[in-house]
């Protein structure tokens, strides 16, 4: 029996942003569910968690450091790579800090996203 795609949560409040996020990583073959803000996406219970989240910090209400947080306090969290417009040395440090395992700008170059992806998944393996 095959082994199913990687999910992949994508979590940002920006729709065009949330839309192509989702079209480049499903592309690349792993399985993909949008989410449009970090309330959303805690609030979805799914039965198992994502492989990976991709995660936008600055959204309103539950940001993405608030996301990161609860991730961590639920024990074995998903790696998490941040893709930020709002870039800062010390949002940058606060995200790895709290075990981020890439640390992207917007506008993201796609290969870089997908190879943060990757390597991401790979080292939970």
């Amino acid at each position: 029996m095959p082994q199913p795609a990687p999910w992949i949560a994508v979590v940002d409040d920006e729709e065009s942003v949330r839309h192509a996020l989702g079209r480049l990583i499903r592309a690349a073959g792993f399985d993909v569910e949008t989410f449009s803000s970090g309330a959303e996406f805690l609030l979805s219970g799914h039965r198992r968690s994502p492989d990976c989240v991709v995660l936008d910090l600055r959204m309103p209400h539950v940001s993405g450091f608030h996301v990161q947080e609860a991730l961590g306090e639920a024990g074995n969290p998903p790696p998490v790579i941040v893709v930020t417009g709002d870039h800062s040395a010390e949002s940058s440090a606060r995200a790895l800090a709290r075990g981020a395992h890439a640390y992207l700008r917007k506008p993201v170059d796609e290969s870089t996203l997908l190879d943060a992806i990757h390597t991401a998944i790979g080292a939970r393996s």
